[in-house]
């Protein structure tokens, strides 16, 4: 009996973490549309897709029946939440930056391993649920990005955000299966959350290509580049063309 309330004891905590980045991500999306002089019903749609997508989108590739955002009843309202709680407070300034910023990374390690954990549940391999992990992690984000015309801020130029949340899925992948529902969510909490507050402490981030850089030939690309623009001006003169 013991061991049965610990359990549900640690499925509570994970889900209390759960929540609280559903809630973090409405507040987000609300305050995004906000800035974008969005009316309410805007505000709704953005805050509910930057908090429910990503589940919704890991449920719907894993074929395993209705969304869980639509199924517990917890989840959509602790989204509209958020967005009232954006509508009602000016979410900005310092003393909701670090607040915010570290409930989206304790949720990002939380989504990772729990869209992992789901894909190795119905039989996946590694790699796969690794990719489930990631875009649980990073759906929302990415598809409230795409509703106000934007490049996902995950495809470059920011700091570590999917790269942290294929850490937290590594992570879970790793623990023994039997310990995966607890230790392997702790570990993908940990590593995810922590990956990513110091990622955006310290400012890390992955190398992006140099849109100034020139293209480097190797000597036989650029013999066979010159021979090809001699034959088209040669076609082009009414020459034969050089051999």
């Amino acid at each position: 009996m013991a061991h049965v309330s610990t359990a549900l004891d640690v499925s509570e905590a994970f889900r209390f973490v759960d929540l609280a980045g559903v809630l973090c991500n409405g507040m987000i999306g609300a305050t995004i549309a906000r800035g974008r002089r969005f009316d309410l019903v805007g505000m709704i749609v953005l805050g509910i897709v930057s908090g429910l997508a990503g589940g919704a989108l890991r449920d719907i590739m894993l074929n395993v029946g209705q969304p869980v955002a639509l199924t517990d009843p917890a989840y959509l309202v602790t989204a509209i939440v958020g967005v009232l709680i954006a509508l009602v407070f000016r979410i900005e300034g310092r003393r909701w930056r670090w607040p915010l910023l570290i409930a989206d990374a304790l949720a990002l390690g939380c989504w990772a391993a729990t869209g992992t954990f789901k894909a190795q549940v119905v039989g996946l391999g590694w790699l796969p649920s690794l990719l489930l992990g990631v875009v649980t992690a990073v759906g929302g984000g990415m598809v409230r990005d795409i509703c106000i015309g934007q490049v996902p801020a995950v495809l470059g130029g920011n700091t570590l955000y999917a790269t942290a949340a294929a850490a937290a899925s590594g992570a879970m992948l790793l623990v023994p299966v039997q310990s995966r529902l607890t230790w392997g969510m702790a570990a993908g909490i940990v590593i995810g959350g922590g990956l990513t507050l110091l990622a955006r402490r310290l400012g890390w981030s992955l190398p992006a290509a140099d849109p100034d850089a020139g293209v480097v030939l190797s000597r036989s690309q650029l013999r066979q580049l010159i021979r090809r623009s001699e034959r088209a001006g040669a076609r082009k003169a009414g020459r034969p063309p050089p051999p």
